[in-house]
């Protein structure tokens, strides 16, 4: 059966993870979805015209929800990141007012069309627009997964292997939480060199390194003004994780029970969602944490639901 994957949202982000399923081969056909008429065109006959220098060949459809009826993942890629311009506290919320309507938009039409794969969603707030999706889709909690922190987990491997000097995929661990400013590295959960990096980088140290981690999306977002290729590669580990039933644990947004919400936290990822829920032993440091930023995130999302539905 044809691996189909649709994008919603033709944006920076949705336009490079597009580009890299098409070159990396990842699917056959990919469905392209975005209200700009002009820029998802623009972006299909683009993909079209790489396709003879490929090694494999893709199908390119564009704005046609009837096709993701039988997709095996959806992408949701909407946004407007250029709000956040003007946002000193560089909080993800500011993007919730378009998002959260997307989210009641697109989410109905999915479930309109009988859609019944796996919804991934990358927009801000991440772990608000993710539970949002599965409220509106209808589809259980273990087929609407987030990114969560897969990318803050990545971040945290770049400081970590920089410092001691090592690839990024030489260190395991995991970043916890919102996607957002709540979010934080669990260090008891670090390990480098085959050794906790607590035992061999102080308390300063690991704070400095954590700070680094919260500030790299920034440190992108004000070079730039967008950040696409690291959230981009992210999506793209999770969608072939689910395209291959790879069975992978990544740390994505997923609905953990007995936090009551959609949070980042390691999860078993396959061609059914979320197919396992591993269970951490964290620092009672750690639990407090991922609790207030579990807590952050249901209070954002009863409030935006709220609004929604009057």
């Amino acid at each position: 059966m044809a691996r189909t994957v649709g994008i919603i949202g033709s944006g920076h982000v949705g336009a490079t993870l597009a580009n890299n399923l098409l070159v990396t081969g990842s699917v056959d056909k990919l469905v392209l979805i975005d209200t700009n008429e002009l820029k998802v065109n623009s972006d299909a006959t683009d993909f079209e015209d790489a396709l003879a220098n490929l090694p494999t060949h893709t199908k390119v459809v564009k704005n046609n929800y009837r096709e993701l009826k039988h997709a095996d993942v959806v992408v949701i890629a909407v946004g407007s990141i250029g709000v956040q311009n003007d946002d000193a506290k560089h909080d993800r919320f500011v993007e919730l007012k378009v998002t959260s309507k997307a989210a009641k938009e697109v989410g109905t039409k999915l479930r309109e069309v009988g859609f019944d794969g796996v919804l991934v969603s990358i927009s801000n707030p991440c772990d608000v627009v993710a539970a949002l999706f599965q409220h509106y889709t209808g589809l259980p909690r273990d087929q609407v997964i987030g990114t969560g922190t897969l990318l803050d987990t990545s971040r945290m491997k770049k400081v970590v292997g920089q410092r001691f000097e090592l690839d990024p995929r030489s260190v395991s661990g995991y970043n916890l939480g919102e996607h957002g400013n709540s979010q934080f590295t669990a260090w008891s959960q670090v390990r480098v060199l085959d050794q906790p990096v607590t035992a061999a980088l102080s308390e300063a140290e690991l704070d400095e390194l954590a700070e680094a981690v919260r500030a790299g999306g920034y440190t992108v977002f004000h070079g730039k003004h967008y950040t696409n290729f690291g959230i981009a590669a992210a999506a793209l580990r999770l969608v072939t994780a689910i395209i291959n039933d790879a069975r992978a644990e990544l740390p994505v947004s997923n609905f953990r029970e007995e936090l009551g919400t959609y949070v980042g936290y390691p999860a078993v990822v396959g061609s059914g969602g979320v197919v396992r829920q591993p269970q951490l032993t964290l620092t009672s440091a750690e639990k407090e944490k991922l609790l207030a930023s579990a807590n952050y995130i249901q209070t954002r999302y009863e409030a935006v639901l709220t609004e929604l539905e009057k």
